[in-house]
C-alpha cells in the first residue's frame, strides 16, 4: 500500500492494521495469564512488523512508540504498537489510546497489529536468529 493512500486513510480517520483497545487488552492479558512470564514463550525471538503499521503510528505525530506483547484468539504471540506523546509534567511517555471509543467490534484505537512472530516469519539468514 502506497504511503499516500495511508495518508488519505488518515485523513479519513481509518486505520488500516488498527485493532480495538479491547481486543489488545484481551490479548496483553492472555500473555501473562497463560504462561506468566516471557521466558516461557521462548519460540518467539522476534516480531516481523509490516510498514504499513509504522507509517500509520507515525503520522499520529508521536513522540515515540511503544509495543505490547499479546496471545491472540488463535495462540499466536502479538506485538501491539501504540503511539505515545511525552507529558513533561510527569517524564512520562502517554499512550495515545482512547479510554472510550473502539471498545466494541470495528472500533478504532490506533492499536496497530498485523505483525507476525518469528520464527515462522523469520530471516533463517540474519546473524541474530538463533
Amino acid at each position: 500500500m502506497s504511503e499516500q493512500t495511508i495518508s488519505e486513510l488518515q485523513t479519513q480517520g481509518k486505520s488500516i492494521n488498527a485493532i480495538p483497545l479491547k481486543t489488545a487488552q484481551k490479548w496483553a492479558k492472555r500473555w501473562t495469564k497463560r504462561e506468566g512470564n516471557y521466558n516461557k514463550h521462548h519460540h518467539v525471538n522476534a516480531f516481523l512488523i509490516p510498514k504499513v503499521d509504522l507509517l500509520e503510528v507515525l503520522v499520529e505525530g508521536v513522540d515515540a512508540v511503544r509495543a505490547y506483547i499479546g496471545v491472540d484468539d488463535a495462540g499466536v504471540e502479538k506485538l501491539m504498537i501504540v503511539g505515545t506523546k511525552f507529558n513533561p509534567e510527569t517524564g512520562i511517555y502517554v499512550d495515545m489510546i482512547s479510554k472510550t471509543l473502539g471498545n466494541s467490534t470495528g472500533g478504532e484505537d490506533n492499536i496497530y497489529d498485523f505483525t507476525e512472530p518469528c520464527p515462522p516469519a523469520s530471516d533463517p539468514e540474519s546473524p541474530l536468529n538463533y
